[in-house]
């Protein structure tokens, strides 16, 4: 028999019963029942109930005297159990082990949590403890999900015609997108290479020196603040670019994988197929954000034209965006009470409503400020009937479209207009190219300087800056945003002239981006690509709300790894040795 084990603790069943066998796993949990002592016995596979019947003295104050979360090998013989102890939850349920001996092969600690149960320890600890927290059932079958989702991807990657290759980890800085990681040089005083925050200079490089599919999963390092779907420091993403292509070849790619991964690892859930696309303007206009949760089956309405001139001065002269919700006739007064304390939670100073009798008159707080004219306005503009409610904010277009945008999405949950078990999923298109920055007034990059506009170097010549249009597409699942991804533009003249509109000169973009000039400029053919999360894929399938409970070693949101203790400080040797000098900056 071998060393340590000859089945797993998930392999057993009714078909071994009076085979002798070999286990080794953690000590999961423990209960003595009138002299008869359980133990559950823990590994990768799954769990086994051993048996030590009183007389086994011996064996019973082994086992009685471990602690939890020790790792044993015990040798015994499988036994059915009654069928009133059949534990129908695990797949080794209907038998269990008499034990004969007991070899503790590693003793464990007092374990600073339980490993048995998902109690409320806080995240800080978790990640002090990482190795620990990794052997509860949720983390690690989210874990597991995680090699699931990247094996399939690759496999159907391949089926897809693409070929893994990898690109270079060390590069150079880049001015555009988020704070690099920087890594000093030994050999080049005073110089630094950059982590990638993505590999997207070298995907592109590649479809200029002939390959015609690529794909890899890709770490990217970004120097970012981290939230509930995003985790600080670094990341993993499907990578892909292919050549020679539109934008539907490559949503044609990005749908057939999706729907392969959701449909086959999404328990069950219906998938979206095929992908609606949304316009950028009309997903802000309808949902009040460009990463729409479609689950929520209501839309926003923009009414600023009912109030314009209106003498109810909380709506007069500012934009206005309703929200009409059908079927609240049953809704007690508590519903909009409830409704507008969240409206606040998200910034708002309260939530205005109207509702609709069965006469079509409308009552709520605001109604005795709307004219007979305004009641009518809404009725047509929203096709109100009776049993409708609405809501309204007012403001500032920006700040209205975010707090009505999640009342969109709360008000369907609390109404019955959500689905539950769904991906939908949707592709955001027709971004601006450019935009107008806030606090300079001058025109920028309101995306992803690297891609085509529609209409090419004559609409960059002709049109107004802000009317130009990008070959630049989002998909979006449940309201996450899976990646940004474009047509690429492959001309140098196209590239000096968008750079240019953005208050680039030509030699700024040659010192930045020579790389890619370079390589345009001996014959670079039409390609496109997209880098779907890693992470958010497997955050969305194992339905978590934070990114970092599906990843192994996560940092936190402070971006420390507390089991390692990173970052960490360097000896004055080696800041000597790559040519540093540490300032901290000063105390006030």
């Amino acid at each position: 028999m071998h060393r340590y084990r000859s089945h797993t603790c998930g392999e057993l069943r009714a078909s071994d019963v009076g085979t002798d066998v070999r286990l080794s796993g953690w000590l999961h949990n423990r209960r003595n029942l009138g002299g008869i002592l359980f133990v559950d016995l823990r590994d990768h596979y799954g769990v086994t109930q051993l048996v030590v019947r009183p007389e086994q003295t011996a064996v019973v104050e082994q086992l009685s005297s471990l602690s939890k979360e020790s790792v044993l090998r015990v040798d015994g013989r499988v036994t059915a159990r009654g069928a009133e102890n059949v534990n129908p939850e695990l797949p080794t349920g209907e038998v269990e082990v008499e034990v004969r001996t007991v070899e503790v092969l590693g003793q464990a600690d007092q374990v600073p949590f339980t490993i048995n149960t998902e109690d409320g320890v806080n995240e800080e600890k978790r990640l002090e403890y990482r190795f620990l927290d990794l052997r509860r059932e949720r983390m690690h079958r989210n874990v597991m999900l995680r090699s699931k989702v990247i094996a399939m991807i690759r496999e159907k990657m391949v089926a897809q015609g693409f070929h893994e290759m990898a690109t270079p980890i060390l590069s150079a800085t880049s001015p555009e997108g988020a704070r690099d990681f920087l890594v000093p040089s030994r050999l080049h005083a005073g110089k630094f290479y950059a982590l990638p925050q993505a590999p997207q200079q070298f995907k592109q490089l590649l479809m200029v020196a002939g390959f015609d599919r690529y794909f890899q999963i890709a770490p990217c390092f970004r120097d970012e603040d981290a939230r509930a779907d995003r985790s600080p420091g670094e990341f993993y993403q499907l990578d892909m670019e292919m050549s020679f292509v539109e934008q539907e070849d490559v949503f044609a790619v990005v749908e057939v994988l999706m729907t392969e991964v959701f449909r086959e690892l999404g328990d069950g859930r219906e998938v979206t197929s095929p992908f609606p696309r949304i316009p950028f303007l009309e997903a802000l206009e309808k949902y009040g954000t460009d990463k729409p949760d479609l689950r929520a089956h209501l839309e926003l309405v923009d009414v600023s034209e009912v109030f314009a001139g209106s003498g109810f001065k909380a709506f007069a002269d500012k934009h206005v965006r309703a929200l009409p919700v059908p079927d609240t006739s049953h809704q007690p007064r508590k519903f909009f009470d409830q409704l507008g304390e969240f409206a606040v939670e998200q910034g708002a100073k309260g939530l205005a409503w109207v509702r609709v009798a069965e006469d079509g008159s409308l009552s709520g707080p605001i109604a005795k400020f709307l004219t007979e004219e305004d009641v009518l306005a809404l009725t047509g503009k929203l096709g109100l009937k009776p049993g409708h409610a609405v809501f309204f904010g007012a403001g500032e277009p920006g700040e209205v479209a975010q707090i009505m945008g999640a009342v969109r999405v709360e008000a369907a949950k609390r109404t019955g207009h959500f689905e539950e078990n769904a991906y939908r999923f949707c592709w955001i298109v027709d971004f601006p190219m450019f935009e107008k920055d806030e606090e300079t007034g001058e025109i920028a990059f309101s995306h992803n300087p690297f891609s085509m506009p529609q209409g090419g170097l004559e609409a960059l010549r002709s049109k107004d800056p802000l009317d130009i249009l990008a070959w630049q597409y989002d998909i979006v699942c449940n309201g996450v945003e899976l990646s940004s991804g474009a047509i690429r533009n492959h001309e140098p003249e196209v590239m000096f002239e968008a750079f240019g509109i953005a208050g680039y000169s030509r030699e700024e973009v040659e010192r930045d981006f020579g790389g890619m000039l370079r390589a345009f400029q001996f014959g670079a053919p039409p390609h496109g690509g997209i880098a779907p999360g890693i992470d958010r894929i497997v955050m969305l399938l194992a339905d978590e709300p934070n990114i970092r409970e599906t990843i192994a070693f996560p940092l936190n949101g402070n971006a420390q790894d507390l089991l390692m203790g990173a970052p960490s400080e360097v000896g004055e040797s080696r800041l000597k040795e790559l040519h540093l000098q540490v300032r901290k900056p000063s105390v006030k």
